[in-house]
């Protein structure tokens, strides 16, 4: 046979075609990077991962907002019992343990709330223990009976009080414990933050119930009164959402313990109260930022500021 004729089709096409799809890939990358990158600008940030860090020995242990919210509930009252800081730590352990540090209306048998107490076993009605003030003071209660509750390891001291079916489970959250406790009593100042995004439009409220929000959370959880502003209106505008307070009742030996308890106290309740800005002394905790900065002005001694976002 004659050898083939036949003609190879020319290959510039194909090559064309390659070329078009690669060039069109990298226009589309490009332009996929340049609207990440300026959404990057236009945010500054991703989005906000909402949570609460307290810092102990350099790690830092985290806690969902409302979980930080109980936990400043839990160790505040201690504080405000005169309790020592062991007391806060074995209580929020105990809560940890038990519930997440959540207020649950559910558990084993007809255990609720957020030690999982049982209406059967003498602790209150369901209700009473759905109560977090009522179902926490309960649990200091029982833990101040026990002889040498301070010296005792953190999970003997719970299982004491709780008679769980699982005695040693409280030691896992010794440490996250203990750095919340000592934050929220005041004996580490400057460690607990909390990451939160802005406060929306449609949730903010009246200046003055703004003030009132704080105003009760203070005499819930802190036993504390915000100061009235008749002695010194400079300090107690009532157009603002600012609210002073005088901490040093908290630990009257130690007045910067006290307003550090108070402050950090008002970081870990700031999603509740719609908190922008906490100072203590010369630093003031800012929501935008998620840090304590230097103030231009220092508070006086014991004192505390918090300012709420509000509708004016």
């Amino acid at each position: 046979m004659p050898p083939s004729t036949a003609v190879s089709p020319p290959r510039r096409p194909v090559r064309r075609a390659l070329r078009y799809v690669v060039v069109i890939g990298s226009v589309c990358a490009a332009a996929t990077i340049g609207v990440v990158v300026g959404l990057n600008h236009l945010t500054d940030a991703g989005p906000v991962t909402e949570r609460c860090t307290a810092e102990l020995d350099g790690s830092d242990w985290y806690l969902s907002p409302d979980q930080a919210d109980n936990a400043a509930l839990v160790a505040g009252t201690a504080v405000a019992r005169g309790l020592p800081a062991r007391a806060a730590t074995i209580a929020l352990a105990t809560a940890l343990q038990e519930s997440k540090l959540i207020n649950i209306d559910y558990g084993d048998r007809d255990s609720v709330g957020l030690f999982q107490q049982r209406p059967s076993q003498d602790w209150g009605s369901v209700e009473e223990i759905l109560d977090p003030v009522y179902s926490t003071n309960a649990f200091y209660d029982a833990l101040v009976k026990v002889e040498g509750y301070e010296d005792m390891s953190v999970t003997d001291a719970a299982q004491t009080v709780q008679r769980s079916g699982f005695p040693d489970a409280y030691a896992q959250h010794e440490t996250r414990s203990r750095a919340w406790a000592s934050a929220l009593t005041g004996n580490s100042p400057g460690v607990l933050s909390c990451e939160l995004g802005p406060v929306a439009d449609g949730d903010q409220i009246a200046s003055d119930a703004a003030r009132g929000v704080i105003a009760g959370r203070l005499g819930r959880d802190l036993g504390l009164a915000p100061a009235t502003g008749a002695a010194d209106p400079d300090r107690q505008d009532p157009a603002s959402s600012t609210v002073t307070v005088d901490a040093t009742p908290l630990a009257p030996d130690d007045p910067e313990r006290g307003a550090w308890a108070a402050g950090q106290w008002a970081v870990a309740t700031a999603q509740a109260t719609q908190a922008v800005e906490v100072q203590v002394a010369d630093r003031v905790w800012l929501r935008e930022a998620a840090a304590w900065v230097e103030a231009e002005t220092p508070l006086r001694r014991g004192e505390v500021r918090i300012t709420a976002d509000s509708a004016g």
